[in-house]
């Protein structure tokens, strides 16, 4: 099979495609045909093996434990193990390997008990891919920021996957959301249900508006800025962590009302990610929420998926597909 092979930590024209050993499933995995895999900023830090130590104890301390990247991916149930029951041939899935990679390639194998569901009927291959997005946005909006109808959320450079997911779901559960996006973008935002536009050169954490929740997508803010215009029980979300906020979590969790909080969706339980993703699942077939998919290149580019992925400010995700079928047919 084909697959993005990567043997020593770096850019991403140091990844090569190769011809390689298809896997074979054991008694309890499923052998998946990928169709489309995410190129994510996770993704990235990991191909870099950056920030060290946030990233190298899962992914290998001197160079990749597993040469083929990936974790999010959409396919077909290609063969079943002789003890799987929850899957058969030719159902459509998606779902995510985690720190384990593998999505860089034509098929993958992974047990029927993780991160694997059937994919929703109203998305295609590379909507049904960057499936993380959207269960990290569940995670951060409902779990951990309880948003409420009435409320009022301020989302931060909604770029990628979290953000446009963000965007919906907010507008799903009630709120009133504010975007602070570029004037290029606005109307973009404005169709995925963005209430109010802000321009980042305003600066919101100066304005006149107070917000129960501000989510920064991006980490581009912080938690000592935009306590200013939290609501009196107000909540900061950030995505990834730092020095700072770990501090200023621990530290607002015994004191004070207002709240930051960072949480790392990908280490949740699996059975706590499939929850949220059975409601997501629900919001996707009622058509109040579509991953985004801002480019896709074909898998012998995957260099250019992640220069894009890396620095490119993308209107909602980067995809690969593995084949060409699967890339001259965006409907599929």
């Amino acid at each position: 099979m084909k697959a993005a092979v990567q043997r020593k930590y770096g850019p991403g024209d140091w990844v090569r495609v190769e011809e390689v050993r298809a896997p074979t499933p054991a008694s309890d995995e499923v052998l998946v045909r990928v169709h489309a895999a995410a190129v994510t900023v996770s993704d990235t830090m990991a191909r870099r093996g950056r920030p060290l130590l946030l990233v190298r104890p899962f992914t290998g301390l001197l160079r990749p434990r597993r040469p083929i990247g990936g974790t999010e991916f959409s396919g077909d149930v290609e063969a079943i193990g002789t003890d799987v029951s929850r899957f058969a041939v030719g159902d459509r899935v998606l779902g995510s390997t985690g720190s384990r990679g593998g999505c860089y390639a034509e098929y993958l194998c992974i047990s029927q008990d993780g991160f694997i569901a059937k994919m929703p009927a109203n998305l295609s291959y590379r909507q049904g891919a960057p499936v993380c997005g959207a269960l990290a946005a569940w995670n951060f909006l409902c779990d951990k920021a309880r948003l409420q109808r009435g409320h009022r959320i301020l989302i931060n450079s909604p770029w990628a996957d979290i953000g446009t997911a963000a965007v919906q779901l907010a507008k799903h559960l009630g709120a009133e959301v504010t975007v602070v996006c570029r004037p290029s973008d606005v109307d973009a935002f404005r169709s995925l249900g963005a209430d109010i536009t802000i321009e980042p050169a305003e600066d919101f954490t100066r304005g006149d508006r107070s917000y129960d929740v501000i989510f920064d997508t991006q980490s581009e803010s912080s938690f000592s800025r935009c306590k200013r215009v939290l609501a009196p029980e107000g909540v900061y979300l950030r995505t990834s962590p730092g020095p700072a906020v770990l501090l200023q979590m621990l530290w607002t969790s015994r004191l004070g009302r207002k709240k930051a909080v960072f949480s790392a969706t990908g280490l949740l339980p699996v059975s706590v990610r499939l929850t949220f993703q059975e409601a997501i699942k629900r919001v996707i077939e009622s058509g109040e929420l579509t991953t985004v998919v801002d480019s896709c290149y074909p898998l012998e580019r995957i260099a250019d998926a992640y220069d894009n992925a890396e620095h490119g400010q993308t209107l909602g995700t980067v995809v690969v597909t593995m084949n060409h079928r699967d890339h001259a047919d965006p409907t599929l």
